[in-house]
């Protein structure tokens, strides 16, 4: 080896979990410097790693600093010392790019675990110990893959717990994902409100997340919409386990799901066409008709606070400067309390609610006792789909044309995907029924009395109380008051249950309505 000025040591490790529980990068540093002692040089510089780069060295922010000291310090000749061949690269092609990269800024190599020679058998033989790692690097990938696939192929999941689960090691099974609370309970609620239509756009649920202090979040306090739309496209939420790089297909998993796979598919269908208007960034709990309450001009009402010469009052006003009523405020409690007066009139009376009662438990037990039925259907049409699928892949295999076989494909994995829906609707009607005040006992209470849960402080409660009660938003007059509401579905049947018991259907809301009365011209 050539007369050299200094040292330069590389360690490294394939992982961060391998720096931070065992002691490789500080034991390979000990035994180069002892190296460089038996050399005779100084150690100037030590740069470690902690990632594998998959081979290549650019990849490793220590080895690209090894290149940048090297650069800096064109004049001296350096050597850089590492533990062992495997530390330095394990691909064949990197490996002899590095050795060139070094020679480039007339640095040598030595190891204490490999002698080096400068000679066409010395290159043979470093060549031979590189490709040896490469196999054995390829080898143990290759197993690694086999042996995740094998268990996502048998419903197992692989890759790390998302938020609401946790590995718990289980006997003969290794590895399963079991629920975490509270987390997982939160997820659900989110997942489940995005689905119905709770939470309008990705936006409300992620405001819900951050308003739940035990859901985890990063430095800043915060939860970002990216990990919003990964939890609702997440199949292991419902159960469900794929690895469409192995080519292992979506199917039922070994885990319990945290939302049905129906619930699962109607979040898909939402993220992938069935797009609602966003909902504003800036809802405020002091202000909750703001964007559900419309001027005469059609423009929804905008809220704030107006600064008087002792505090802040709030208003609401239209935006719209060519609306007549422009710059015209409203007092917020002059139109939540004649709001509050509408949804109290939309409680129907109790003589009406009991029979609707009655009606609504007379058609649970009538849905119970038509269970085998459905069963019976939904076995058919299982079945159905078996056959459908058979019958894609005969096509696949006879097709020459490489687009029409994607297309046979993609129809192939949406009707496994329709064939989980399916499967598990069946388990549910095999299953025992909840009575009916178990199932229903919370639409019951609100269908009782909506005001109760528009008089929640949170809200996210209160947009709720909006969007299950009335069927389009409430438009306001400043001279006449709210116009006609025109009520969701339920309270609609709510209406026409009380004809017989109160006569015409504005019973419900009282004698004159919610328009005000007209007066007599």
């Amino acid at each position: 080896m050539k007369p050299v000025h200094a040292a330069i040591i590389y360690c490294r490790v394939s992982s961060q979990k391998q720096e931070l529980d065992g002691d490789g990068n500080r034991s390979q540093e000990h035994l180069c410097r002892a190296h460089a002692t038996k050399l005779g040089v100084s150690v100037e510089a030590v740069y470690t790693d902690s990632k594998s780069g998959y081979g290549d060295y650019m990849e490793r922010p220590g080895m690209v600093r090894v290149l940048e000291h090297l650069k800096k310090h064109r004049g001296k000749r350096y050597v850089v010392i590492f533990d062992d061949l495997k530390r330095f690269a394990r691909r064949t092609r990197f490996y002899w790019e590095l050795r060139d990269r070094l020679a480039s800024f007339n640095a040598s190599v030595d190891s204490p675990n490999f002698r080096f020679e400068d000679s066409p058998e010395g290159r043979h033989h470093e060549t031979i110990t590189v490709a040896g790692g490469e196999l054995e690097r390829e080898q143990l990938r290759r197993q690694a893959i086999q042996k995740m696939t094998a268990r996502v192929e048998r419903g197992y999941a692989v890759t790390s717990a998302p938020v609401g689960y946790e590995y718990r090691s289980v006997k003969r099974s290794g590895r399963v994902l079991f629920p975490k609370e509270p987390e997982a309970s939160i997820v659900r609620e989110a997942l489940e409100g995005y689905a119905c239509g709770r939470f309008e756009s990705q936006a409300e649920v992620q405001r819900f997340l951050e308003s739940r202090p035990e859901f985890p979040r990063d430095r800043k306090g915060r939860v970002h919409n990216p990990r919003v739309t990964e939890m609702l496209k997440r199949e292991m939420y419902a159960g469900l386990v794929s690895a469409p790089y192995w080519n292992v297909s979506l199917r039922q998993g070994v885990h319990e799901g945290l939302i049905s796979v129906e619930t699962f598919n109607t979040i898909q269908d939402r993220l992938a066409g069935k797009k609602r208007a966003p909902a504003r960034a800036d809802f405020n709990p002091d202000f909750p008709l703001r964007g559900f309450v419309a001027c005469t001009c059609g423009t929804m009402l905008t809220a704030g606070w107006t600064k008087g010469r002792e505090r802040h009052y709030p208003y609401y006003f239209c935006y719209n400067r060519g609306c007549a009523h422009y710059g015209r405020s409203i007092k917020r409690d002059a139109l939540e309390g004649k709001f509050a007066v509408i949804m109290s009139s939309v409680q129907p009376p109790a003589g009406v609610f009991r029979a609707a009662r009655q009606m609504f438990e007379d058609a649970w037990n009538a849905r119970i006792a038509a269970s085998d039925t459905d069963a019976k259907a939904l076995q058919t049409t299982l079945s159905s789909a078996d056959r459908q699928i058979q019958q894609l892949l005969d096509r696949v295999v006879d097709t020459e044309s490489a687009a029409v076989a994607k297309a046979y494909e993609e129809r192939i994995e949406r009707l496994q995907a329709e064939k989980l829906a399916i499967a598990e609707k069946l388990q549910h009607v095999d299953k025992p029924k909840l009575n009916f005040e178990s199932a229903v006992r919370t639409a019951m209470n609100f269908l009782e009395n909506p005001m109760k849960l528009w008089s929640s402080e949170r809200i996210e409660q209160k947009r709720l109380a909006l969007r299950l009660t009335f069927a389009q938003h409430l438009e306001f007059d400043r001279e006449t008051g709210f116009r006609t509401a025109h009520l969701s579905l339920p309270f609609k049947a709510l209406e026409a249950i009380s004809e017989p018991f109160l006569g015409p259907i504005q019973a419900m809301v009282g004698a004159t309505g919610i328009e005000p009365v007209t007066p007599p011209v």
